[in-house]
């Protein structure tokens, strides 16, 4: 079944995901709309939402056939305070029951939600094996975040025919993301792998974190979570010498110290010199084909076309 020409609301939209996102909708033939803070109109409208007040411009869901969720305040945006702390969780969770409440309450024709999730569902603690769907949640800070959100989520599917989440990995692009902090020190001849350099990268293209969505979308009989992710993660001393390789730098530099990340980072250290390897076995048995399973490639094409 296709969803083509038909309407798709996007939240958190202006993000890196959510921009790309609506670019390939576009060309795939849906009609387009976005939730935010502030309301535009066009060909692409924007309908105003406010998640602390709880209010919605119920507008927004007028011939609305399926909603993509990426509303979330960013991760790594800034230091780890309290009140930061708190707004990363109630950014995802508020938003997600202002979702649910409106569509109990209103009347409406979508069918489907694919909501944006992380594998900081995992947790940062190392694990010995290759992580898979149905492993259980960690007990940090980002998991406890990830799993309250998706607890929310799951509340839709008593209400639509589809609800999917998507647990995105390190997403792959020189606009924004993890990677542009890492092209810069390689490219100026001080790379360096970051504390013991054996934590793993679990990373994916941009285009193809985006086509995983459409992929969901155009298949609404996948239910529940699906790691967004490609098939070849690597360490963090193996993805920095790819980087130097695509730019052709050498990577000579002894790796930062995990004292000194965690001195000047506190907590969200944690971000860089932890993680584990994610499998994506699960989207690719649902049919999915990535453009892109190695990081050498996904790198090259991103800093060659600038995306």
């Amino acid at each position: 079944m296709s969803l083509t020409k038909k309407h798709i609301l996007i939240t958190g939209a202006s993000g890196l995901i959510g921009t790309r996102l609506t670019a390939l909708l576009t060309q795939n033939g849906y009609q387009v709309s976005h939730l935010g803070r502030k309301a535009k109109s066009g060909v692409i409208p924007t309908y105003v939402w406010d998640i602390t007040q709880q209010t919605i411009d119920t507008k927004a869901l007028q011939g609305v056939d399926a909603i993509i969720h990426l509303a979330g305040a960013g991760i790594a945006d800034k230091p780890w305070t309290k009140a930061r702390k708190k707004e990363l969780l109630e950014s995802r969770t508020h938003s997600t029951r202002l979702l649910y409440q409106t569509l109990k309450n209103e009347t409406h024709q979508v069918k489907q939600l694919i909501s944006a999730s992380a594998i900081g569902y995992y947790g940062f603690a190392p694990q010995p094996h290759v992580l898979k769907e149905e492993d259980a949640a960690g007990k940090d800070f980002l998991a406890e975040v990830t799993q309250a959100w998706e607890n929310e989520v799951d509340k839709f599917s008593g209400l639509l025919q589809q609800t999917a989440k998507l647990r995105i990995g390190i997403v792959l692009s020189t606009k924004g993301g993890a990677l542009k902090p890492m092209l810069l020190p390689v490219k100026f001849g001080v790379g360096s792998a970051l504390g013991s350099g054996k934590q793993m990268i679990s990373w994916i293209h941009i285009d193809d974190i985006c086509k995983q969505f459409l992929f969901l979308l155009e298949n609404p009989n996948l239910q529940g979570a699906f790691n967004g992710v490609a098939p070849n993660p690597l360490s963090n001393k193996e993805f920095t010498k790819v980087i130097g390789k695509v730019l052709n730098r050498p990577v000579w530099l002894p790796a930062v110290s995990s004292f000194l990340l965690k001195l000047f980072l506190g907590e969200m250290a944690n971000l860089v010199l932890q993680g584990n390897a994610v499998s994506c076995d699960k989207m690719q048995q649902a049919g999915f084909n990535f453009t892109f399973t190695r990081a050498e490639d996904a790198i090259q094409h991103l800093v060659l076309n600038k995306l």
